[in-house]
């Protein structure tokens, strides 16, 4: 019997194939009616219309409740691309002072999912931004006339005072890349870039609400959607209170004005940034408006690099500045005590008077030879511990517990200061000279430069700063930073912690003294302010390949209950004494007294008058 039945097994296969249409019809009937966004934007955007309303930015206050940066209010035009129906394209260009041209680049760019990855007919999107007041009006006017056009209001940065851009930061358009990393923001959003804007942006952007409106069939919006029980209100950006002193900020960048460098002061207890300069530096209104673009690539091609923060981000052999932290780790380590002696005659001898040095008495103790600044006292020390193999068992060992001091002192690794870019500086370690030097058999006399604070190291001024600081406190500091205080909140724990340096408190006494000394009869006598407050200091004049050498000063007062510490650097101001002692002694002045004295003022006319600029300087670009 044959059983095979062709006609059987065909109907069964058309059968199938009708089954798997169905199911396939089925299933692209339930994506596109239940799953596929476009049709789901589609039919919402006809009843409704989801209007973005933006927070108000966080403002920003110093330390004495100034108000420093503010909002005012900004529009931006948006377009729901699906119900612009017969636009006046003309009359609308009009009313907004544009060209032809400008719209269909402005509705192209609009358009590219590229630069606005988030484009949608169906929802507003963003065509031009920043409408100012007079703008607004003229378009408010006409909107009747403009299907699919809408105004959005938000807010732009407002400033108080003409100085802290650098610190203060600023605000621009999101790029695409913030919007893929951070679904928070979509295209026209506007972001922190630079300063507290970017550092602390998540306390300031606060958190955008949303209005839904519902529309008849014609499109026409007729009010609040169940009476605005689907709104969401936008909440404010966190209110910031800085450590800053906005009177002691605009009296230092006043002195800075036509050099190059920095200054920063710090207050012990806390660790709370009282001041920051970066020289130059530019007016944070100018970051603002519609004349952002203009002004920022000017800013971007000043041969002097107004953009860059060298207070945190500018990196310069410490010179003899660094000679009360040397001192510091040859104590600790025994190298020495207060009461060991070397020689100097006119430099170091063991390398035929290199380095160099000035004329003093000799042969001399630490406390001495820190308010004389001697070379050769901290070459002998340097020597003395990298030679040391009853303590060390070999140079690289020596050097890399000299390199461990130092780094828990503060030098070498960024402090962790709250704004970006902050550099490290550099601090070597045996590794690094062994590779440099192709062996491991090299001594302290082949890297003796940096006995005095030359060579291979680097330093930030605000590292500078904080050396300053853990000498105040005798042994600890707490990690610098801007913001003092957060509106409803605390702040990070690790500026409220205290780093100890590991050097005992005696070898700190006797530092200080050596510090106290430089003021009152050694190499910084122009600082000395007594007896209305002791100051304790240490000059340093830092070789510079490129020009003439740097000034620096570190230092702190009062010497028994420190209030602040202090940092300057001057670039091509030669000898510490000659600058950066000057420039902090005014600075002192206002911070103790809030004025410069009669007895003051001839030297404040001339800094501020001084000009120390290593080329030839553009007055034409816009910075302070």
């Amino acid at each position: 019997m044959n059983t095979h039945n062709p006609l059987g097994k065909r109907k069964n296969i058309i059968a199938g194939v009708a089954v798997v249409f169905v199911l396939v019809y089925i299933v692209q009937l339930f994506f596109l009616q239940v799953l596929s966004p476009q049709y789901r934007e589609y039919a919402d955007s006809n009843a409704f219309l989801r209007r973005q309303l933006y927070p108000a930015r966080g403002a920003i206050y110093d330390r004495k409740g100034n108000l420093l940066v503010y909002n005012r209010p900004t529009y931006d035009v948006m377009m729901v691309v699906r119900e612009m129906e017969q636009l006046d394209t003309l009359d609308f260009c009009h009313t907004l002072n544009i060209d032809m041209d400008r719209f269909h680049a402005l509705n192209a760019e609009m358009r590219d999912r590229r630069k606005n990855p988030g484009y949608s007919s169906y929802t507003p999107q963003l065509f031009l931004s920043q409408l100012n007041m007079e703008e607004y009006g003229l378009l408010q006017e006409k909107l009747y006339k403009f299907p699919g056009i809408y105004i959005q209001s938000r807010t732009e940065r407002q400033y108080n005072y003409p100085n802290m851009g650098l610190i203060l930061g600023y605000v621009a358009e999101v790029d695409k890349n913030k919007m893929a990393a951070d679904p928070y923001y979509v295209r026209g959003d506007y972001v922190g870039k630079s300063g507290i804007e970017l550092s602390h942006e998540e306390d300031l952007r606060g958190e955008k609400g949303v209005e839904v409106l519902l529309r008849d069939a014609h499109g026409r919006v007729q009010g609040r959607y169940q009476e605005g029980r689907q709104d969401k209100t936008p909440r404010s950006g966190r209110d910031l209170t800085l450590g800053i002193d906005i009177a002691l900020q605009a009296y230092g960048e006043t002195l800075m004005h036509n050099k190059v460098g920095s200054i920063v002061m710090i207050e012990p207890k806390t660790g709370e940034i009282l001041c920051m300069i970066s020289a130059p530096t530019y007016d944070p209104s100018l970051l603002t408006g519609k004349a952002f673009s203009a002004n920022y690539q000017a800013l971007e091609n000043n041969p002097y690099k107004p953009l860059i923060n060298r207070a945190i981000a500018g990196t310069y052999p410490p010179g003899s500045t660094f000679k009360p932290t040397q001192g510091l780790v040859f104590l600790q380590e025994g190298i020495m005590t207060a009461e060991t002696r070397y020689s100097c005659y006119g430099g170091y001898p063991p390398l035929g008077g290199r380095p160099a040095c000035h004329g003093h008495g000799s042969p001399l103790a630490l406390q001495y030879a820190l308010s004389t600044s001697c070379n050769s006292f901290f070459c002998y020390g340097l020597n003395g511990m990298l030679s040391n193999r009853s303590k060390y068992a070999s140079v690289g060992e020596a050097f890399d517990v000299w390199k461990d001091h130092m780094v828990n002192m503060g030098f070498g690794y960024p402090l962790g200061v709250d704004l970006p870019s902050e550099k490290r500086g550099f601090i070597p370690n045996s590794k690094f000279y062994s590779n440099v030097f192709k062996t491991d058999r090299w001594n302290a006399h082949n890297i003796i430069s940096i006995a005095i604070g030359q060579g291979e190291i680097l330093t930030t001024p605000l590292q500078l700063a904080n050396i300053s600081a853990l000498i105040a406190n005798r042994g600890h500091f707490y990690t610098p930073h801007v913001v003092r205080e957060r509106e409803g909140a605390a702040l990070d724990e690790r500026y409220s912690t205290r780093h100890e340096s590991g050097i005992n408190r005696e070898y700190f006494d006797v530092t200080v003294e050596g510090m106290a000394d430089a003021v009152t009869r050694g190499t910084c006598r122009g600082i000395n302010l007594a007896p209305f407050v002791e100051v304790c200091g240490k000059t340093g004049t830092s070789e510079n390949p490129h020009g003439d050498d740097h000034s620096l000063f570190i230092g702190f007062a009062p010497k028994d209950d420190p209030q602040v510490a202090i940092a300057v650097i001057v670039e091509n101001g030669r000898f510490g004494a000659t600058n950066a002692v000057p420039i902090a002694r005014l600075m002192m002045q206002q911070f103790f007294r809030g004025e410069i004295p009669e007895s003051d003022q001839w030297l404040e006319t001339s800094i501020v008058n001084r000009e120390i600029m290593p080329y030839t300087y553009t007055r034409n670009m816009p910075v302070n």
